[in-house]
């Protein structure tokens, strides 16, 4: 019978960047140090660390989930494969990400005591924390504009529009030789001076 733990750990980059990178061989290599083959699609066997690590896809909700089935090279053949659940929640600062490990065997107790910050959370903070500029581009808009963003975004929409307007006017002007009218700007109102006691 095995056991269970739970980890948890702050991750400086978006949920989605973190799911992303753990379901694709390359970028799980990158953010491990060690050759990964990993997979976006459910049922679809997975390894780590070199092959030290293997299992498959039980369950993936894209930006929020990841579950795996889990054995190392020290699992006997009498050990069934332990499972890893994933949960990727967005805090200030990045991603708490919920580590619960379950079936692990009895006795094997490295994995809960220092073996996933070590190879797997200390890796991870060094390689976002150095991706952090690149990400934060490319995950820009996951998150959704505010009333303020979305009030600014469509200004700017109707400045354009309003530049691109007078532009098009210049060069029809332009092409049937007149002369662009100007656009003129409202002048002051004139203040009548009360008229002088004789």
């Amino acid at each position: 019978m095995g056991y269970t733990f739970t980890l948890s750990e702050i991750i400086p980059a978006p949920p989605a960047a973190i799911y992303d990178a753990w379901v694709n061989s390359r970028a799980h290599s990158a953010m491990t140090g060690s050759k990964a083959t990993q997979s976006p699609r459910v049922g679809a066997n997975v390894s780590a660390w070199d092959g030290y690590i293997s299992g498959k896809n039980l369950e993936l909700v894209p930006g929020k989930r990841i579950v795996q089935s889990w054995r190392t090279t020290k699992f006997t053949d009498a050990d069934t494969d332990s499972k890893i659940a994933i949960t990727l929640r967005p805090v200030a600062g990045g991603t708490r990400l919920i580590l619960r490990h379950s079936n692990v065997p009895t006795g094997q107790t490295s994995y809960e005591g220092g073996g996933w910050q070590a190879n797997y959370f200390t890796p991870m903070q060094a390689y976002f924390t150095k991706a952090a500029a690149r990400l934060a581009r490319k995950y820009a808009g996951t998150k959704k504009p505010t009333a303020k963003a979305k009030a600014g975004r469509a200004k700017g929409q109707a400045t354009r529009a309003k530049t691109v307007s007078r532009a098009k006017a210049l060069k029809r002007a332009k092409a049937s030789g007149r002369k662009p009218a100007k656009s003129r700007s409202p002048s002051p109102r004139r203040t009548r001076r009360p008229a002088r006691r004789r």
